[in-house]
């Protein structure tokens, strides 16, 4: 409780974001995390969910995962992540969302903070092998807002897919910290 009342004040007063949503209500379940322009992007989500009351895990590449920050990652439940491995990591991952009773875990699809048209699937590939819920998650740096929406439809039609998640961040008009490196064309 007292977590959750110090990364709300700090979020909300010090930082001036306004936080929007409840913790997804089902153990375990994706939010995307659009868009993904900053490592400050992981400091508000943290601050976000913790401050509403949720706990999540998010996918941080491994290379920062050195002194002094690896504790503090952790603790903020990061998961070091080696890019490279691609296939093995996807299966990787759903064995270790397996083993956890609770596991909310925060993925940005853009995969970098660079812009890119090519988001990854990966999300969606563990959305369908462990039928779990996948929602949409936001942080807009230009209205300083931050929150979690509804339920991303997942079909077969990954391609299809990809192209309405897109859209609804389009349509949502968000905004990143910086905002020419969020290209969801």
């Amino acid at each position: 409780m007292i977590k959750q009342k110090v990364c709300a004040f700090i979020a909300t007063r010090i930082l001036g974001w306004k936080l929007i949503g409840k913790p997804i209500p089902v153990p375990k379940c994706i939010i995307l995390g659009v868009p993904h322009t900053s490592m400050w992007d992981f400091v508000i989500s943290f601050l976000f969910y913790a401050g509403i009351g949720g706990k999540a895990k998010v996918l941080v590449k491994s290379d920062i995962f050195k002194w002094p920050l690896r504790g503090l990652l952790l603790w903020a439940g990061a998961i070091p992540v080696d890019r490279g491995k691609g296939a093995s990591f996807t299966r990787h991952m759903i064995d270790a969302v397996r083993r956890e009773a609770h596991m909310h875990l925060a993925i940005a699809p853009e995969g970098t903070r660079e812009a890119t048209k090519n988001w990854k699937a990966g999300f969606h590939t563990l959305s369908r092998a462990l039928d779990i819920p996948v929602y949409y998650g936001y942080f807009d740096w230009g209205r300083k807002e931050i929150g979690v929406a509804e339920q991303v439809l997942i079909t077969e039609d990954v391609e299809a897919d990809m192209r309405r998640i897109k859209q609804w961040y389009i349509d949502k008009g968000v905004i990143g910290k910086h905002p020419e490196r969020f290209d969801p064309y």
